[in-house]
């Protein structure tokens, strides 16, 4: 009987442990992507006011395209939303990498808008607030590769921290 127990208490322990270890994970994970949100709000509302699109948009696609800062492309690179260009990686750090390098997040931030203000979209939406037309009108753009799973998590993001 007091074997049975002590595996009890065992089994009970490695739970409660579990749900404790996961529930740290995802404080931190909203942890950096608030950080994150802080960091760049200031960035995202400029161009909001200067492009026409919503700070929301830019904002959540910068947290999901850079894993809320933490990529290694938004830390070698400064490249915030996964856009493809030229690098001096494979000279500085010996790693080949097909994504544009910026010398700054500013850098990124303003290449990205100006990318989607050269969309036939743009001038449709442009000054208009509703982030769920922009994320479906990007998308189908080919900005991703997987448009309807990229739409679903943007919004979601937007949603999710009230951008």
């Amino acid at each position: 009987m007091i074997g049975k127990n002590i595996r009890t208490i065992r089994s009970v322990g490695s739970k409660v442990l579990f749900l404790a270890l996961l529930y740290l994970g995802c404080v931190n994970i909203s942890f950096a992507q608030t950080k994150y949100i802080n960091n760049h709000k200031s960035i995202a509302d400029s161009l909001s006011k200067a492009y026409g699109i919503p700070s929301s948009v830019i904002l959540g696609i910068a947290i999901l395209e850079s894993g809320n800062g933490q990529s290694r492309n938004s830390k070698l690179l400064h490249n915030h939303f996964g856009i493809v260009g030229s690098n001096k990686l494979k000279q500085t750090h010996g790693i080949k990498s097909r994504y544009r390098q910026y010398s700054s997040a500013m850098g990124s931030f303003i290449h990205f808008c100006k990318l989607i203000s050269g969309k036939y979209f743009y001038s449709r939406l442009k000054g208009t607030d509703d982030a769920s037309k922009w994320v479906d009108a990007i998308s189908k753009s080919g900005y991703s590769t997987h448009p309807q799973t990229w739409k679903t998590r943007i919004l979601k993001t937007i949603s999710r921290y009230n951008l």
